[in-house]
């Protein structure tokens, strides 16, 4: 599977930065799954529960209290004003 540069950062600082397969939350209009090659966008997020599929078969799950998610054809960005793995 194809894979893209997700960063998350908090006022913490980064709290993850790996090439990963899908990063799945939930934005204001609903459940959001981003892949490789998704088109542009930016979109707020709620407080959710995350998932971060690092291949296939490997996710890691964490929880933010919301932020601000942005996507580009490679990359995506979430800067979170918490963001803790479980």
């Amino acid at each position: 599977m194809n894979t893209f540069r997700l960063t998350i950062s908090s006022p913490d600082g980064n709290k993850f930065q790996d090439d990963v397969v899908k990063l799945d939350v939930r934005g204001v209009e609903g459940e959001l799954a981003v892949m490789a090659g998704h088109i542009p966008f930016v979109t707020s997020l709620v407080p959710c529960d995350c998932a971060i599929w690092t291949d296939e078969d490997t996710k890691k799950e964490a929880h933010t209290e919301g932020g601000l998610l942005t996507v580009d054809g490679d990359s995506a960005t979430l800067i979170a004003g918490s963001f803790t793995f479980k």
